[in-house]
């Protein structure tokens, strides 16, 4: 008898359970879309599955734990262990995969530099494409925006057919920066194996199912980001600088909009709102639903609401007005160089919890880009402001004439805020 043999028997069936459990936990889901009662749904292991999702890897548990169930990134940086905790709390991973934009100097009529990116993608879908938690793939971001060469659509279409050889359980989908009839056309002729688009708007998201239905797609879509009204879209100051809503004003705007077209319209198989953390993108506060230190702003209960149908236990401040020498922020504000004025708000909360106000004056931000591309947040200037209540405050103007804003984080001492600023011009 082999006596040896049997000594390593048990340690053989172990390893032998251990990678049948390996293997059973890396089986993909099969995400498919069906038509149906007139538009679209989505299956996700034969069930049907909505997608109630946020942009970003922060905070996946508050996800969680407030309804939602998928996450949407924008490369497959940290793939693994964005698939392993997405996984570990019962969440999906739409996987972005970065590809060449042609504002930022990729050539599409350079054969070798596609060959290359497809060969690229091609490894990082083999990686990643038998993970339980992905949903789906979304082809590069945005590459619509300020591009001229067509030739993008082809070379999308070429990746879409890659990943659908190498990975059949999987949707593939790109993300378009608006809804625009020219590229439409374009994907419904050069793009035949996407599954579906996905659009990104902002201010104009109530309209978003008239707008695709008027451009002749009549396929599925989901909204890969949507959020407060953009940078672009709202009211500017004669000297330029964007106005930009109340953490209150983005909270209403952001159900309203919602209701009215992704939870409407049955062609939508769901979205991912933007941002679900936080980001210097004209400023500190605008599309983040997040402050720096993670405190949550009234949006984050709307999503809340929206996505579980139930308020939190506790919810954020809520602002009523904001006023800088007696003056809203659409009276176009100049200050006097060193001279000192109040500036009071009027804020609420619903729990009635102890308030405290944070106020941070900043210059205004001189760096500048478009499509989400990173932005240096602007230094503060200390001293200047000084806090006399919780709802008032003296503000000296900067000696140097320019154009700054006014912030204030208003807190409930139970990790909630609300959040607002006012542009101004300093000038003799």
């Amino acid at each position: 008898m082999n006596f040896s043999a049997l000594k390593t028997l048990p340690l053989l069936i172990l390893f032998s359970i251990a990678f049948s459990t390996l293997a059973q936990k890396q089986q993909p889901v099969k995400t498919e879309i069906i038509k149906r009662d007139e538009g679209y749904t989505l299956l996700r292991g034969g069930k049907p599955y909505f997608i109630k999702g946020a942009g970003g890897t922060n905070y996946m548990d508050r996800l969680k734990a407030y309804g939602g169930n998928s996450i949407r990134t924008w490369n497959t940086t940290n793939g693994q262990k964005v698939l392993d905790d997405a996984q570990g709390l019962g969440l999906t991973v739409t996987m972005g995969i970065g590809v060449g934009i042609e504002r930022h100097g990729f050539n599409y009529d350079d054969p070798a530099a596609v060959a290359a990116q497809l060969e690229r993608i091609r490894e990082e879908v083999l990686k990643y494409k038998d993970h339980p938690a992905l949903l789906a793939w979304g082809i590069g971001n945005e590459l619509n925006l300020e591009y001229k060469n067509p030739k993008v659509w082809d070379a999308v279409n070429e990746i879409a057919e890659m990943i659908h050889q190498l990975d059949p359980n999987h949707l593939v989908t790109t993300m378009l920066a608006g809804i625009n009839q020219r590229e439409i056309d374009y994907i419904k002729e050069k793009c035949p194996a996407l599954d579906l688009i996905s659009v990104q708007v902002y201010g104009g998201l109530a309209s978003v199912p008239d707008q695709i239905k008027a451009t002749g797609w009549d396929k599925a879509y989901m909204v890969t980001e949507w959020g407060p009204t953009g940078h672009w879209e709202g009211p500017q100051t004669p000297w330029k600088a964007s106005v930009e809503e109340t953490s209150s004003e983005k909270a209403a705007v952001y159900k309203s909009r919602y209701e009215a077209s992704i939870l409407k319209d049955k062609h939508c198989i769901g979205s991912y709102v933007f941002l679900w953390g936080q980001k210097q993108e004209r400023t500190p506060t605008w599309y983040g639903l997040f402050t720096e230190a993670g405190e949550e702003n009234e949006v984050v209960d709307v999503m809340q609401y929206l996505w579980s149908g139930k308020w939190p236990k506790n919810r954020a401040p809520h602002l009523e007005s904001f006023r800088l020498d007696g003056k809203k922020v659409l009276d176009f504000i100049y200050l006097s160089p060193g001279k000192i004025y109040p500036a009071e708000i009027s804020v609420t909360d619903p729990d009635n919890d102890k308030l405290t106000t944070r106020w941070e004056l900043l210059p205004e931000s001189t760096d500048l880009k478009t499509g989400g591309d990173r932005e240096t947040r602007p230094k503060a200037i200390p001293d200047v402001v000084k806090s006399t209540a919780v709802d008032k405050a003296m503000v000296t103007a900067p000696d140097r004439e320019g154009a700054y804003r006014l912030f204030i984080y208003v807190s409930d001492g139970n990790n909630n805020v609300a959040t607002a600023n006012i542009p101004f011009l300093v000038k003799k």
